[in-house]
Parts: C-alpha cells; sequence; structure tokens
C-alpha cells in the first residue's frame, strides 16, 4: 500500500464559542486534535469549522468508543469502513456534513486514506474527496500510545469560570451568556472561604474593572493555596459579548504555536493580525459613548491567507474607548484600541 509514513499525536484543541452580532450564540467545545507530522490536521481541510469526535462533553463511554473505533479495536462503520474524523461542532448528524475517511491496518502500521467530505451515508470521493490529504501511514506504536494514553482518565479542561465583580446585573448578564455556550459561571464576591476542592473545578477568574487590587490579591492567594492555576482575566469592558470573547481566550489550553490566530493588535485605526495558515478571519469592534451605551460593529469578515496583515478600521467603530475582537473558528484575541 503506498502511502508515506507520518507522525501522529494528539494536542488539546478548541471550538471558540461566543455571543454573535446578531444575537446568536456559538457553541462551545473543547476537544482532542490530531496532529499528523507536528501540524494540526484540521488545518489542512481549509477553513472548517469543526471538531474531532473525542471532545470532552461527551459521555465517557462514547468518548471510549470513538477512542476504541480509531485503534479498530471496535466494530467498523457500517458504510466502506469510513470514520468520522471531524464532524458539526454543533449536532452530531452527518447531514450537517463531516470529514471522514478510511482507517486500517498494513501489518503493524495503521493508515488514514480517501479523506472526504460526507453528508450521507456514502462518500462521493470523485466529487467531495479531499485529492491533497493523505494517505498518511503511522507507526503503530506511535499510534497507539498516543490513543491509549486518552483511555488512562485523568482530568479534562476545567470550563468554569468564577466571576467577581461589583456590577451583580452585568455578571449575571455574563453568567448566563457563558452558561448557554456551554461554560459553567458561578458569581462570588469572596473566594477566601471557598473548599480548594470547588477552587479547582475553574479554569478562569474574572474580575471587573470595579475589583480593588487588594480584593484580587485575596483571590489569588486563595487560589495559591489549594494549589490551582488558573487564568485570571482582566474585563475590559461592561460589554457581555466582549467579556465572553475574553472567557473563551483565557480558557484556550491550546498549544500556541499550534493556533491558527496567534496576534492581534489594535492602534490608531487599525487591526494588526497574524494567523498561522489560511483560514476565515471575523473583526469586531466594540465601543462606549460618552453614556456608556454600547455601539457594535462588524469591520472585517474574509478568508486571510497565513501570515501578518493590517486591517483598517472605520474610524466611526473605533473612537473614544473601543476594543476589538479577532475571531476564527478555533481562536478569540481582544485588544483594546489603543492611540
Amino acid at each position: 500500500m503506498s502511502a508515506e509514513y507520518a507522525t501522529f499525536g494528539l494536542a488539546p484543541a478548541m471550538r471558540a464559542g461566543g455571543v454573535l452580532t446578531n444575537g446568536d450564540y456559538q457553541v462551545h467545545r473543547d476537544f482532542v486534535d490530531f496532529i499528523v507530522d507536528g501540524r494540526p490536521l484540521l488545518f489542512q481541510l481549509s477553513d472548517l469549522d469543526a471538531v474531532s469526535p473525542l471532545a470532552s462533553d461527551v459521555p465517557p463511554a462514547i468518548f471510549t468508543a470513538q477512542v476504541r473505533g480509531l485503534l479498530l479495536e471496535a466494530e467498523a462503520p457500517p458504510a466502506d469502513g469510513r470514520y468520522v474524523i471531524y464532524g458539526c461542532p454543533e449536532c452530531e448528524n452527518i447531514e450537517c456534513g463531516a470529514v471522514t475517511a478510511v482507517i486500517e491496518k498494513d501489518g503493524e502500521d495503521f493508515v488514514w486514506r480517501d479523506f472526504a467530505w460526507q453528508t450521507d451515508e456514502r462518500a462521493d470521493l470523485e466529487l467531495n474527496g479531499y485529492h491533497g490529504i493523505g494517505p498518511f501511514r503511522f507507526h503503530g506504536t506511535e499510534y497507539r500510545d498516543a490513543l491509549s494514553s486518552l483511555l488512562d482518565g485523568g482530568s479534562g479542561p476545567r470550563r468554569r469560570v468564577l466571576l467577581i465583580g461589583a456590577r451583580v446585573a452585568v455578571l449575571a448578564k455574563l453568567a448566563a451568556a457563558l452558561r448557554t455556550i456551554g461554560i459553567g459561571a458561578d458569581i462570588t464576591h469572596d473566594a477566601t472561604a471557598v473548599p480548594a476542592d470547588e477552587l479547582r473545578e475553574y479554569g478562569a477568574v474574572a474580575f471587573g474593572r470595579a475589583v480593588g487590587e487588594k480584593e484580587r490579591a485575596a483571590v489569588r492567594q486563595s487560589f495559591a493555596r489549594a494549589g490551582v492555576e488558573v487564568a485570571y482575566i482582566d474585563g475590559l469592558a461592561p460589554i457581555i459579548p466582549l467579556l465572553v470573547a475574553q472567557t473563551e481566550h483565557a480558557l484556550d489550553r491550546s498549544p500556541e504555536e499550534r493556533r491558527r490566530l496567534t496576534r492581534l493588535v489594535a492602534a490608531d485605526g487599525e487591526a494588526g493580525i497574524e494567523v498561522t495558515s489560511t483560514c476565515r478571519v471575523r473583526l469586531t469592534a466594540y465601543r462606549l459613548d460618552r453614556l456608556y451605551r454600547t455601539h457594535v460593529h462588524e469591520v472585517f469578515d474574509d478568508v486571510l491567507e497565513a501570515g501578518r496583515h493590517r486591517i483598517p478600521l472605520d474610524p466611526k467603530a473605533t473612537k473614544g474607548e473601543s476594543f476589538v475582537v479577532a475571531r476564527t473558528s478555533g481562536s478569540v484575541l481582544v485588544a483594546a484600541m489603543e492611540r
């Protein structure tokens, strides 16, 4: 069987959730991505909004079955022996579209071949095949060790956020928005009395702008005494979609060198962006006027090639106190407009 050897690995990844400008919500998903020859396989499949079957929010029995399937230790899929490699992040229906591939053994090696975009029971390789992807041959030991490590259990991503601030109404709206996209959120004014076991459930702490340094230091000490490392978020402004984006960025546990969106700078009426692979990038500007009313502007939505880009922004969208959110399917960055 003709297939060149490739390295196989796994890495944490994220499908970024968020509150969209049209009022819709995008669900947050943590999953394990496939790393082929040192690069996420998802990045080789154009600008695809999808997650692998190895998602952290699926029941343990289903997660184990997915791993066993990839190891060819479970019953083969009914249609052509094809396995779902990436699927819809919002549901599990094949009708939404999925990337599938044939997985088979050749001696001790595992081979992934005939990648295709599939929307029904049969894949049309001629019409919907990814002709430039694969086949990949993986050394059996490397492949089995990587996937078997997922069956050892261990703690998954901590997807709860502790919210601390003076504006209860804002915190309540933020907590509701986070829960809607799949992130747990709790509100407190004092974390010193929270048991260590409970603190270990949090992956991030978000401070409102009115929280003083003394209160922040006390919270940090509580987590330090519990031996818990969390990301700390300094809320930029009482704008719910902006705070959700900051939280998404803080919860991103994927290695920085394997993210698509790696840089965002907002200054002098333009945004500086760096992406590591071709992908769709959306820029949204939020600003507060003198009466603290929020104004939202979609300022950019297009596909960018890998590299650094400078994007002019509409002056109306960035006057006064303003902020820019850059979003791809798997990454979110936030920056305050500098002047």
